[in-house]
């Protein structure tokens, strides 16, 4: 800090004193102000007393006095007369209806249903007739009345009369005078109070008007609890308002007073006040003039507490944050996954077609999860001559699926070179997977394609079996003897047995994965039918034509009818035909 510069209470001070001072000068000209317009007002009144006046004294008798019927009706609030009932201890224990005004008639007939009261006539116990009555505070401002002889009120009181048509809810400001031997009940109605009460409390809102010319305060209901003061403190002026602002707010404190009292216009600021919690309210002022274009006489004021505000404001902030590195997060996940996919997924170059098959993929993956899955798929060319053929599916999502599933496909493509079965081969795979940990399990197909005899040889390690399509027809090859085995990772030790199948020329094979078929709480069996009607729907009655380029669009198509916003993992479909161009028949 420089040394120049005051420090912090130094400032504080400052501050204060300049917002002392603003409003001192604003007073200093209203008093000026009111001072010039009552030396005016005299020089007025001086002229009119330089005309000499008589008065005469009217020999006119006065008018008569109103009667007490007169009186009530010319009242403008509802008013009843009754005559209190006492016990013999003096208690007051009921009082009778005497007399009510014009108001309290057109009240009833305004608040109440038509018809909805029977008929006054005579004196008539007041709570016999509103029974609700003597439950509410009446019964001890009636005593109090009489007691004390002075007026009692205004009292909200809430009742309910019972009527034809329900029972209707009342809330009322009543008031009780004693009027010689009887009681006047007045009354007007309280919800319009009641409500702007509650009103400022839901939305933790209020209203005051200063008055510059001599500090006082003129407040709504609310100002209290708003400014977090006690329910008994005083009003504070607008010296006392700036003396519980923090530091960092008095300058805009300054700045709105500022503008309202000097360039007599409308203000926003929050400040934060002293105490406990760090309170903000947001203060929204204007002036308040005494004529147009004179000078500013009182400040009006909105305030609202925006604590909540804030810190819902503060929250969406933070969870805007969240979303924000979750999402960066996701797209370097999606992009370290897709380089690693682009590195293990094979492109088939040429290596199926030397064994006398054409091949095409189509991988899909699962957009809520970044496009991070454990599909995987392999065609390799051996040195014996055979085409080694695989897709698996690594359980989960993310980082730790791909990498299962390049960790298994790494290391079928090393040992397929021991030129050993397929079922020795998923064996070794299982045992590797055991390995990597509990949670590391992976469905596959592990496939050999023997071209000279055209002869398919496969596995089940817990995968869907593939599907041949044969003359127009899908069909779903049979299992191995035992029937499927577990999925890979699951039990050490566990063996496979192969199925063969014989391929013809323009024979297809389908291997896919479960996530194209799966449904949420769907059947396997009828997920498998949903693939052959897909896979047989897609021929349209014709064999694919010749040709890569035919067979990617078959592909295409039998995924485009089974995916969709279902899917929950991503879908792998690896199709296989044998051409006309093989070295060996069957």
């Amino acid at each position: 800090m420089d040394a120049t510069s005051p420090a912090p209470d130094a400032r504080t001070h400052l501050a204060l004193q300049s917002i002392r001072e603003l409003l001192r000068a604003q007073r200093r000209r209203i008093r000026k102000y009111a001072e010039s317009y009552q030396e005016q007002a005299q020089e007025h009144d001086h002229d009119h007393d330089t005309v000499e006046t008589t008065a005469v004294v009217s020999s006119t008798p006065l008018p008569p006095t109103p009667s007490g019927r007169e009186v009530l009706d010319a009242m403008p609030v509802p008013a009843l007369l009754v005559a209190p009932l006492r016990d013999d201890d003096g208690r007051v224990r009921d009082a009778l209806y005497v007399a009510q005004n014009a108001a309290s008639h057109t009240y009833a007939a305004d608040r109440l249903p038509h018809g909805g009261l029977p008929r006054w006539q005579g004196p008539v116990s007041l709570f016999e007739r509103f029974p609700s009555l003597a439950g509410t505070p009446l019964p001890g401002m009636l005593a109090d009345a009489l007691r004390e002889r002075s007026p009692q009120g205004p009292t909200l009181i809430e009742w309910v009369v019972s009527t034809t048509g329900g029972p209707v809810r009342i809330n009322d400001q009543i008031r009780v005078a004693p009027c010689g031997e009887h009681l006047l009940i007045t009354w007007d109605r309280g919800h319009r109070v009641h409500m702007a009460a509650a009103a400022q409390q839901l939305v933790r809102t209020c209203w005051a008007e200063w008055n510059l010319g001599d500090g006082g305060v003129d407040p709504s209901r609310g100002f209290r609890r708003v400014l977090g003061l006690d329910s008994h403190a005083a009003f504070p002026t607008l010296s006392g308002l700036a003396a519980t602002v923090a530091p960092e707010s008095l300058p805009e404190l300054y700045r709105t007073l500022y503008d309202v009292i000097l360039r007599k216009r409308t203000s926003i600021c929050e400040l934060r006040l002293n105490g406990p919690g760090s309170r903000v309210i947001r203060m929204t002022a204007e002036p308040v003039r005494i004529a147009p274009g004179s000078l500013v006489w009182a400040l009006r004021a909105v305030l609202t507490d925006v604590n909540a505000e804030r810190r819902r404001r503060a929250s969406a902030e933070r969870a805007e944050r969240e979303a924000r590195r979750q999402r960066e997060r996701a797209e370097a996940v999606a992009e370290v996954a897709g380089v690693l996919r682009e590195a293990i997924l094979p492109h088939f170059q040429g290596e199926p077609a030397a064994s006398g098959l054409e091949a095409t993929a189509v991988y899909r993956p699962d957009a809520r999860e970044a496009g991070v899955g454990g599909d995987w798929y392999k065609a390799r060319r051996l040195p014996g001559g055979h085409l080694l053929v695989a897709l698996g599916d690594a359980r989960g999502h993310g980082l730790a699926a791909v990498t299962l599933m390049a960790k298994l496909r790494y290391a079928l493509a090393g040992l397929a070179y021991t030129e050993q079965s397929v079922e020795q081969l998923t064996q070794w795979l299982n045992e590797l997977a055991c390995a990597d940990g509990t949670e590391s399990t992976a469905t596959a197909i592990i496939a050999g394609y023997h071209p000279e005899r055209a002869l398919l040889r496969w596995t089940c390690a817990g995968h869907p079996r593939p599907v041949l399509v044969r003359d127009g027809t899908a069909r779903q090859l049979p299992d191995p003897d035992g029937g499927p085995g577990l999925p890979l990772g699951v039990l050490p030790g566990t063996t496979y047995t192969a199925e063969e199948a014989h391929l013809r020329v323009d024979d297809i094979v389908l291997m896919y994965s479960d996530g194209l078929t799966e449904r949420r709480d769907s059947d396997p069996d009828l997920d498998t039918r949903r693939f052959l009607d897909a896979a047989q729907r897609c021929l349209g009655g014709v064999t694919p034509g010749a040709g890569h380029e035919a067979l990617q669009e078959y592909a295409e198509r039998i995924v485009g009818e089974l995916d969709g916003p279902h899917r929950s993992d991503d879908a792998t479909l690896l199709v296989l035909r044998r051409t006309s161009t093989s070295p060996a028949a069957p």
